[in-house]
């Protein structure tokens, strides 16, 4: 595949998650597909355990959706910069609902068997996600 081809498959995951279409967003993963959230420390292997583990994140913020802000490919691995925004209405393990909006920066490196994801990582500021859904005081001033 082209570079281009691979980074329109990557924006069609971010899509996917977006509309919450997970047949798409399952097509999209190889079967042995593994996802590494690096900003929560969470690592899914397969489809089934990644499409439960992004579908939580949808329980959790019905509205989340990734704008991808940048995209480079190189060989069979594409890096998308995101900007991810959504609002608390659901709660998030042993964390109630705050019903506040985030607005987070990730990025997101994807490897590619052929046209679907074999490994991705996912990088972003969980700190800051944790601040702005009020589950974290801010830091004292200096």
């Amino acid at each position: 595949m082209s570079g281009q081809s691979l980074i329109d498959a990557a924006r069609a995951q971010v899509e996917a998650f977006n509309s919450a279409d997970w047949d798409r967003l399952e097509a999209g993963l190889t079967p042995d597909s593994v996802y590494d959230e690096v900003g929560t420390g969470r690592r899914a292997e397969g489809r089934e355990a990644i499409l439960e583990l992004l579908q939580a994140w949808k329980e959790t913020m019905p509205d989340a959706a990734g704008t991808v802000t940048s995209a480079l490919a190189s060989g069979n691995e594409v890096v998308l910069e995101l900007t991810w925004k959504g609002t608390m209405t659901g709660s998030w393990g042993d964390i109630p609902a705050t019903g506040k909006g985030q607005t987070t920066r990730a990025a997101w490196f994807l490897s590619f068997s052929g046209e679907a994801v074999s490994e991705s990582r996912q990088y972003f500021d969980s700190l800051g996600l944790l601040r702005e859904l009020g589950v974290m005081p801010e830091p004292a001033s200096v």
